[in-house]
């Protein structure tokens, strides 16, 4: 089964997350499918914090691939950012 999750980076005590497609059998840093996002909780006021690039992630969910619950939750925030700014446009 191919699920969309988040693969960890960044050094110690200070995490950063790719949102990567790949399939269920592999390690959770280990070799994925597609990287769609990142995510990093560390982010200063300034800094980007979440990128998700929606129309890959709803391609995938097309096909059958299974979002994390963390990664459900994320892609409902980033979809909430984005709503505002595209009706303000």
């Amino acid at each position: 089964m191919v699920v969309i999750r988040l693969s960890r980076g960044g050094s110690k005590k200070r995490p950063f997350y790719n949102i990567v497609v790949a399939d269920s059998r592999e390690r959770r840093d280990g070799r994925f499918i597609e990287r769609v996002g990142f995510y990093n909780p560390m982010a200063a006021e300034t800094e980007e914090g979440l990128r998700v690039a929606q129309d890959r992630v709803t391609y995938w969910t097309g096909v059958g691939a299974q979002m994390s619950p963390t990664v459900k939750r994320l892609v409902v925030d980033a979809r909430a950012k984005a709503a505002p700014a595209a009706a303000a446009a």
